[in-house]
């Protein structure tokens, strides 16, 4: 059987593929690259525009964002056009949990093709003694395919499972309404997705800087530890800082453009 695995970032692609080399099977893996907790996403589906200007502010670079973001949609039309069967890799995260509603609202008219593989924060413990094994999770228990290593997703390859076509619908609406709403992040609480702002992130890293200076890496290190149901990364934490110096309310020693090596302080 042809079988194509789904997952969400480079870092969990490598992982699982090495997971299927050890396993001796050929599965193809494919990688979707974005964090789709934060950001607008309403025209995610239709156009990369949007999206891809959002990216380009946060990470302050000149990638052509708007040809990656359009090869992640021929992917998905590819997926939704094939007769492979697809395996959705997730974790309880909710980047991971809206991928698996973006791949299901693709595939929602081939739901027979539909698999899961799900990761949960007790999977960590799987082969606890393998030097791969270097998470030991989060403290509120929030997962992502990335902090598996392979051994640990070789264990969990035969609880692939088929997905019912009744919950395909849901999880396909479900990313329906979380376009429609278009919040400036999407958080995951009690399994389900809302709107969120960043208003308690800009609040965290406000309170971390404190009076004194503080180097800017170990305050957007410390945010990312911090529970905010979604998981916080180092990209947008230096993204907040930079626009919190901007808007006057953190002050700096060093330049905006180069935040990771600066200073900070309120």
């Amino acid at each position: 059987m042809n079988t194509i695995h789904v997952a969400n970032g480079d870092s969990a692609a490598q992982s699982l593929t090495e997971a299927l080399r050890r396993a001796e099977r050929e599965d193809r893996v494919v990688t979707l690259r974005d964090d789709l907790a934060v950001g607008p996403v309403r025209d995610i589906d239709d156009s990369p525009l949007a999206r891809a200007a959002f990216w380009r502010q946060v990470l302050n670079s000149a990638i052509d964002f708007e040809g990656e973001l359009e090869e992640q949609l021929t992917l998905l039309a590819r997926l939704a056009r094939g007769d492979a069967q697809i395996v959705a890799w997730h974790g309880q995260s909710a980047a991971d949990q809206l991928t698996l509603r973006r791949v299901a609202y693709h595939l929602r008219n081939a739901p027979q093709r539909l698999n899961e593989a799900k990761l949960s924060h007790d999977d960590l413990k799987i082969a606890t003694d393998d030097k791969e094994s270097a998470h030991l999770g989060r403290a509120d228990r929030a997962t992502a395919v990335g902090m598996f290593s392979p051994k640990q997703l070789l264990a969990k390859l035969p609880s692939a499972a088929p997905i019912s076509v009744l919950r395909i619908s849901r999880l396909a609406l479900e990313w329906q309404e979380a376009k429609h709403v278009n919040a400036e992040t999407r958080r995951l609480r009690d399994n389900m997705l809302v709107a969120g702002t960043w208003l308690d992130v800009d609040e965290a890293l406000l309170h971390l800087a404190g009076p004194e200076w503080k180097p800017a890496r170990k305050i957007a290190g410390a945010a990312m530890g911090q529970r905010f149901d979604f998981m916080l990364s180092d990209s947008i934490a230096f993204w907040r800082c930079r626009e919190l110096v901007t808007a006057g309310r953190l002050k700096i020693r060093g330049t905006p453009s180069e935040i990771e090596q600066a200073e900070l302080r309120r």
